[in-house]
């Protein structure tokens, strides 16, 4: 894969939303984009530490321990539901109610489906040349990512106003209720 298809690849499952891209959103509606840069060296940290492991020995680890898959699959959809409902309960509390630190967005992050793909099927490279000049794009488009969802959710803070960051809390919520239990089922179908 060329290193331009990488960079696509790469940025076309980033964009997507997901359970990192939601609470990003949501810190930019809360606290603005002063408080998404704070937290995009959490959301980075928390990709590098499955991805780069994976990508060097990841392929030799499932073969050894298929089971091992399946259990992050499951930490994950707990993960992410455990969010949810933490992100539904705080609609009515505001901002306050559920504050969106480093830690929540490294653990969210780390344990990322999305990481599963960037670290088994997207970084592999056959050289360590190409593996660190895949690295080095991944964590740029990461950082450019993390700053777009934030910016976003800062936008639409801005032009809902905060009456309806409630609202947006709660859609936030069931989206990533919706990602827990398509995980669930995926992870069990599979």
């Amino acid at each position: 894969m060329t290193l331009a298809a990488f960079s696509l690849a790469v940025l076309a499952l980033l964009l997507a939303p997901g359970p990192t891209n939601t609470l990003m959103a949501v810190a930019g509606a809360s606290h603005g984009v002063a408080r998404v840069l704070r937290l995009v060296p959490a959301e980075l940290a928390g990709y590098l530490l499955t991805v780069v492991p994976l990508a060097l020995a990841g392929a030799g680890l499932m073969a050894r321990a298929p089971g091992a898959a399946l259990l992050l699959k499951l930490a994950a959809a707990a993960w992410v539901m455990v969010l949810a409902v933490r992100l539904w309960r705080s609609a009515a509390a505001g901002a306050e109610g559920f504050a969106i630190g480093a830690g929540r967005i490294f653990v969210t992050t780390a344990l990322n489906p999305k990481a599963l793909i960037f670290g088994l099927v997207l970084l592999p490279a056959p050289s360590p040349a190409e593996i660190a000049a895949r690295l080095l794009v991944f964590c740029a488009l990461v950082v450019a990512v993390a700053l777009l969802w934030g910016g976003f959710g800062a936008l639409s803070h801005a032009r809902a106003g905060e009456a309806r960051a409630g609202g947006l809390r709660r859609i936030a919520s069931g989206w990533l209720a919706l990602v827990s239990v398509s995980l669930l089922l995926g992870a069990l179908r599979g």
